[in-house]
């Protein structure tokens, strides 16, 4: 049986894959840092926003998400996302959420790679 957390971020990571970041934007605290590993870091929300919305891309990825772990105030999800155009992507993302109650992310780390093969 999956926790709450657990279902929240998968749903989390179906809208980022599919585009929909009005929904990804509605999870995350006014104070949000998100860092992407060797790439960037935002904070706040708007900056969050602004960014999430730089890499929407038109067409929706397919998710294969491997494993969501959470633990307390933590969690990280890992998988693929693939491309229309064939591109892979093998991602983990590193969570923080701000409380236990209606639980918002406050941090976020995101490694990805491209898979060549």
């Amino acid at each position: 049986m999956k926790t709450k957390n657990q279902e929240l971020l998968e749903k989390l990571n179906k809208a980022f894959a599919n585009n929909d970041t009005e929904f990804v934007i509605g999870l995350v605290t006014e104070n949000i840092k998100w860092t992407a590993a060797g790439d960037f870091t935002v904070e706040g929300k708007q900056a969050f926003s602004e960014k999430l919305n730089e890499m929407t891309s038109g067409d929706p990825y397919k998710l294969d998400i491997d494993k969501v772990i959470t633990h307390g105030k933590e969690a990280a999800v890992n998988g693929l996302m693939t491309s229309k155009t064939g591109k892979r992507y093998a991602f983990c993302d590193v969570y923080t959420f701000n409380g236990f109650k209606n639980p918002k992310i406050s941090e976020m780390t995101s490694y990805v790679v491209q898979v060549k093969h």
